[in-house]
């Protein structure tokens, strides 16, 4: 483009005149059509009526035009050159395309497709695109081994770690995975957690076969037995028993016990399965057919309501269930019109519309409670309170009960069943008492929350003996011999103490007589940590738990240490269900040929934690 144009304006494209910047005055462009138009004329203008731009304009085209700053013939044949695989732009744009073929759920294969490789021959024409074999055997094993370092490192300092597993069959190819997500929290207390393996599981899922292959995943990480403080994991017999064998602590699934409450409390009752059977062909009825959902579509519109569809449930998932009759009660009104007109596969009655509304009513805490413990930051600290409100919520009788007084009382004899047990198991008990928003509040049992309190002093005591243990071995590690030896021999001794067996029985008197308190109850720093804590407040259940012991480290150090290995516990193996998410879309009708072990790689890269890769904020980019 002419440097004359800064001096000039066009009306349009194909004006014949432009307008002079400076006087404002049209100038000709010269010739009669837009391919004659020249800047001839324009110059002219700028030399006989504005000497003072014409020579800013001419000793920028002098400097535009000089022959020194032209590309040489070398670097244009250079400009055009194809770039070495191993140059550092070239593994640059190499590794941002492994970037978008992980973070975006794409083939490896799409390195051969036409339309991709013409797009990347038009960015960057001397880039050579790497082959699929290239990106599978070198460019993703390398990219996986570099991440997996990054968090071999971030782990390797970790005290205590609790971790989720799970097992996933696909439906497009004859492969099972096994799954083992670590959870932690680091020196600020903030809650991390990362996918480990996701290592295929051949033949029968019997419970030796599971531990060998969760053994051999800690292995892998160097992960000691003594490190693991519990593994969440589903209710199947199975995983509990190879748990065992393994010689771990290890929690059911909470959203799964709550699964089966549901599902033995109140789905399994034969007037409301019924209901619910019907609304389901009602829902698949509509599901499948496009002429039945455009009308209804239509009746949507003439009642001036929000265009919904209607959603269809899992059986294996009671709150989709309680969706499934949410979005039915929402659409009562259209669907009757409806059914007035044409003919649905189910026939609903005022009094089926007045059960699937109790149904609901009844489902809502259950509904609220799974949202509140399947959150990221949800851990075995609540599930003693928050089944305690539940528990209340049935018992309670309310002038609203007509009609579901006896779906709540089968819904808390089931409750009771599944969870009845949940104040005797320490895990539960101990993350309950060391977060500051229940602390001993939620108990049921007065008894099992002294048995709690009386472990927690243990467990603390455990830890503090860990930490001056540490805090010893390092103090000796850093000594200078010589110096120990010059103390000693100024004192008298040579490496003996200086104090008399009598001064070292006065010690002991007084430090005795400093342990007892007034019940004769031996004050420990243990106790005396947890009974201050215990005193305090609660905080707002608004706030963050992890934050609080990030604050109190200092005042309460060895029961901040227990905090960090007891609330880092999730209660649910939600976070293992949403990682064959990843997997489901990895693992599809395109690509159901994949290897298990390019699988893992690339959900393990998918799930990768989020302080792995840095977003650079100019951009919005990701790099890793």
């Amino acid at each position: 483009m002419s440097l004359i144009w800064k001096y000039f304006t066009l009306d349009s494209a194909e004006s014949s005149t432009a307008n002079c910047n400076v006087c404002k005055a049209k100038v000709s462009r010269g010739g009669r059509s837009i391919s004659n138009y020249n800047t001839t004329n324009l110059i002219k203008h700028l030399q006989k009526h504005h000497a003072k731009e014409h020579t800013e304009f001419a000793q920028v085209k002098r400097k535009k035009d000089d022959p020194s700053k032209q590309m040489t013939l070398t670097d244009a044949f250079q400009s055009q050159k194809q770039m070495a695989q191993q140059s550092a732009k070239a593994v640059k744009i190499t590794e941002k395309l492994l970037e978008f073929i992980v973070l975006d759920d794409q083939p490896l294969s799409i390195v051969e497709n036409i339309g991709f490789r013409r797009l990347m021959e038009h960015l960057e024409p001397r880039y050579s695109l790497p082959s699929r074999k290239y990106i599978s055997e070198t460019a993703l094993p390398e990219l996986y081994s570099k991440v997996s370092s990054q968090i071999a490192d971030k782990l390797k300092d970790v005290q205590s770690l609790s971790f989720t597993t799970d097992i996933w069959s696909s439906d497009v190819c004859p492969m099972s995975l096994l799954s083992l997500t670590a959870h932690w929290m680091d020196a600020s207390y903030a809650l991390q957690s990362a996918v480990l393996n996701v290592k295929e599981l051949r033949g029968s899922h019997t419970s030796s076969v599971i531990s060998a292959s969760i053994k051999e995943m800690l292995d892998g990480w160097k992960i000691p037995i003594s490190k693991v403080h519990v593994i969440l994991r589903d209710n199947a017999s199975n995983m509990k028993k190879a748990m065992d064998d393994l010689g771990v602590p290890s929690l059911g699934c909470v959203a799964h016990s709550l699964q089966l409450v549901v599902n033995e409390g109140l789905l399994s009752q034969r007037s409301v399965s019924d209901v619910i059977a019907s609304a389901r062909k009602i829902v698949g009825h509509f599901k499948h057919s496009p002429l039945a959902y455009s009308r209804l579509q239509d009746l949507q519109r003439e009642f001036q309501m929000p265009l919904k569809r209607l959603q269809q449930d899992v059986k294996t998932r009671w709150n989709s269930t309680y969706y499934m009759i949410q979005s039915i009660l929402e659409q009562k009104r259209t669907l009757c019109a409806f059914a007035a007109d044409h003919e649905l596969p189910a026939s609903m009655t005022a009094n089926h519309w007045a059960l699937l509304e109790k149904t609901m009513i009844v489902l809502s805490p259950f509904e609220e409670l799974t949202r509140a413990i399947s959150s990221s930051s949800s851990s075995t600290a609540d599930v003693i309170p928050t089944i305690s409100v539940l528990k209340r919520l049935l018992s309670q009788e309310r002038d609203t009960d007509a009609g579901i007084k006896t779906m709540k009382s089968t819904l808390l004899q089931a409750v009771n069943t599944r969870f009845g047990n949940i104040e005797d198991e320490p895990l539960y008990t101990l993350a309950t008492l060391l977060d500051p928003r229940y602390k001993d509040r939620c108990f049921t049992n007065e008894e099992a929350a002294m048995h709690a309190k009386n472990a927690l002093i243990q467990e603390v005591e455990k830890i503090e003996n860990a930490l001056k243990t540490t805090a010893t071995t390092a103090l000796a590690t850093a000594a200078d011999p010589a110096e120990m030896v010059s103390h000693a021999e100024a004192s008298g001794s040579s490496g003996h103490t200086s104090k008399s067996t009598f001064m070292m029985m006065f010690d002991e008197v007084l430090n005795k007589e400093q342990e007892e308190s007034e019940g004769g109850i031996i004050q420990t720093s243990a106790l005396v940590q947890v009974q201050t804590y215990m005193t305090e407040k609660l905080i707002p259940r608004s706030e963050n738990p992890f934050q609080y012991w990030a604050v109190n480290n200092s005042r309460f150090p060895a029961l901040a240490a227990t905090a960090s290995a007891f609330l880092s516990a999730p209660c649910t193996s939600v976070e293992s269900e949403r990682l064959f998410s990843t997997a489901s879309n990895i693992l599809d009708e395109k690509r159901n040929r994949l290897l298990a072990e390019r699988a893992e790689m690339l959900i393990f890269l998918k799930k990768k934690p989020d302080n792995v890769y840095q977003v650079n904020p100019a951009t919005g980019f990701c790099h890793w």
